[in-house]
């Protein structure tokens, strides 16, 4: 029955299993993310070598994709970004039916993706079994703008903008491979009629919040502007505001930018 039962646990029946225990899972970036990882013995003693945990999220990138003849074309590919990860610095034993409980903690980046949209942040988390299929446990997280971006939305929406889209794209110069693109449209307000759309970039350290802007007046094409102005490196319209400014200031900042500006 033993033999049985290890055999049954080696194809991931019976075996040991693996659950993440979020303390909070509505997180702002820069917030400390609070693990607790259980690990349930199976219905046999078997060996852990290791415990991974990851904080993850998805962003597009363009690549190049051969048709198959000498001719090329871009396409966007979803690529994950590991925004954070811990593993479990030695091996151990878990007893049937026994259950073992490890605390992480997990630093969320100051530019992790606020998950609005089709911006999505999760936590995986895997057991790492010699000869047997690895568990595996994935939990959604929300994350929520930090006080200084979210004094920036507030003021954009009472100017009459919506978030019509959000995307992370790829990018080179930042502490993350990607930076997350905000669209709005106006739908009321001094610029209902002036805009057709408006696209920001945020971009977020310790001493302040970076914003990169395009207004766009006329039809474009599907590709986001700012996604070509990325790839070129050409970024216009920046402000920054100061870290310790209160929200408030900082969405009238913004708005008193954009008049100059536009």
């Amino acid at each position: 029955m033993s033999l049985f039962r290890k055999s049954l646990a080696s194809v991931g029946i019976g075996a040991a299993r693996v659950d993440a225990v979020v303390q909070h899972d509505v997180l702002i970036p820069g917030d400390v993310l609070n693990v607790d990882v259980q690990v349930h013995g199976g219905k046999v003693e078997q060996s852990i070598d290791n415990i991974h945990l990851r904080l993850c999220c998805r962003y597009e990138e363009e690549v190049e994709v051969s048709r198959g003849d000498s001719q090329h074309r871009k396409e966007k590919v979803s690529q994950t970004c590991v925004l954070a990860d811990w593993s479990l610095p030695y091996a151990f034993t878990i007893a049937a039916d026994e259950v073992r409980h490890f605390d992480v903690e997990l630093s969320l980046p100051y530019n992790t993706p606020i998950t609005i949209g089709d911006a999505k942040v999760w936590l995986e988390t895997q057991l790492d079994i010699p000869m047997a299929i690895d568990p595996k446990d994935q939990d959604g997280l929300t994350v929520r703008p930090d006080p200084l971006m979210d004094g920036v939305f507030n003021a954009l929406e009472l100017a009459g903008l919506r978030i019509r889209q959000v995307e992370c794209e790829a990018a080179s110069g930042f502490a993350l491979p990607f930076v997350q693109e905000f669209e709005f449209v106006p739908v009321s307000g001094p610029y209902h009629g002036r805009w057709r759309e408006l696209e920001v970039v945020a971009y977020r350290d310790e001493e302040s919040l970076q914003l990169w802007f395009e207004v766009d007046r006329r039809q474009r094409g599907l590709s986001g502007m700012l996604a070509g102005l990325l790839g070129r490196g050409e970024l216009k319209r920046h402000c920054e505001l100061p870290a310790n400014l209160h929200p408030q200031q900082a969405g009238q900042q913004v708005l008193e930018f954009l008049d100059q500006v536009t």
